[in-house]
């Protein structure tokens, strides 16, 4: 019996689809599982649908149903296919307040299956974060720690360079101004090669 259950949330909990943010049943997979036709189904929302606000159903665009018919496995065996209207999508108080209108016995009993489905997967939804958030925060100090690692390698490095020889410099003290505008030193040829004034021996 406990079984059965498992399998039966199970196979409900497969059929819950993500749309607009919100965790959906589809009109045909509720139908499916309350035992009703589609048609029929959609039939009893209509008559009571003061019972159905925005945040209990709301009808897919067209994109969002071409998008869904590329992701969703069930409709390979041709449910859905054909469809008139786009699917109507029932969150978590939609699908029980589609059972009550129903009223029937076998909507009543599979509405707690259908609620339960939906808290598995709202736990497997969190535990994911948690997990998610734990991946996140270890991949942070490890960042920091390659970081760490990676600027003492880069001072190691330094440190393990061979120093520059040093630049031979003119004996005695010299500014750097002084060595920039320091005229260009003359050769002794050139000094000796000047003529003598020997005007002042003559006289």
């Amino acid at each position: 019996m406990v079984s059965t259950v498992a399998s039966q949330i199970e196979r409900i909990a497969d059929r819950i689809l993500l749309v607009r943010g919100h965790k959906v049943l589809l009109d045909a997979d509720l139908a499916t599982l309350y035992g009703v036709s589609t048609k029929r189904f959609n039939e009893q929302v209509r008559r009571n649908s003061t019972r159905f606000p925005d945040d209990f159903m709301f009808r897919l665009s067209a994109e969002e149903w071409v998008s869904l018919r590329s992701q969703i496995a069930t409709l390979k065996t041709g449910r859905g296919r054909h469809r008139k209207y786009l699917p109507v999508a029932f969150t978590e108080h939609g699908t029980i307040m589609a059972a009550t209108i129903l009223n029937s016995p076998r909507a009543t009993e599979v509405s707690v299956y259908v609620v339960r489905a939906f808290v598995r997967l709202r736990e497997f939804l969190a535990a994911h974060k948690d997990l998610a958030r734990q991946l996140e925060e270890h991949e942070k100090k490890l960042r920091s720690h390659d970081q760490a690692i990676a600027g003492l390698i880069n001072t190691i490095r330094r440190l393990m360079d061979p120093p520059e020889p040093p630049k031979r410099r003119a004996i005695g003290f010299v500014t750097p101004e002084e060595e920039t505008s320091k005229p260009p030193r003359r050769s002794r040829q050139a000094t000796s090669a000047r003529p003598r004034d020997t005007s002042a021996r003559s006289s």
